[in-house]
């Protein structure tokens, strides 16, 4: 993993800021123009991507590779510690 600039893009780990999601950590899989494409291997899998509005996602510094994430089994663990952390804070 690696941090990158402030701007959303693929790759990007993301968290919800509105919406019935809300607080959860989502990996950005797709953009375009102001939308992104977000999953999380469990609720939203890679079949089926949630698409949102950037202006409500919060990101995170950190950057993945999306092509070493193509299974939901993959997302879910990189995204544990966000969604499941023991300390329940939010890494940015």
């Amino acid at each position: 993993m690696q941090t990158q600039n402030n701007q959303i893009q693929v790759g990007s780990i993301v968290k919800s800021k509105s919406g019935h999601d809300s607080g959860s950590f989502y990996l950005v899989i797709d953009m375009k123009q102001s939308f992104a494409w977000i999953v999380d291997g469990r609720r939203r899998k890679l079949e089926k991507p949630k698409k949102k509005n950037i202006l409500h996602l919060n990101k995170t510094n950190q950057i993945v590779n999306v092509t070493d994430f193509d299974t939901d089994k993959k997302i879910r663990r990189v995204l544990w510690d966000y969604n499941f952390g023991l300390s329940n804070s939010s890494p940015n």
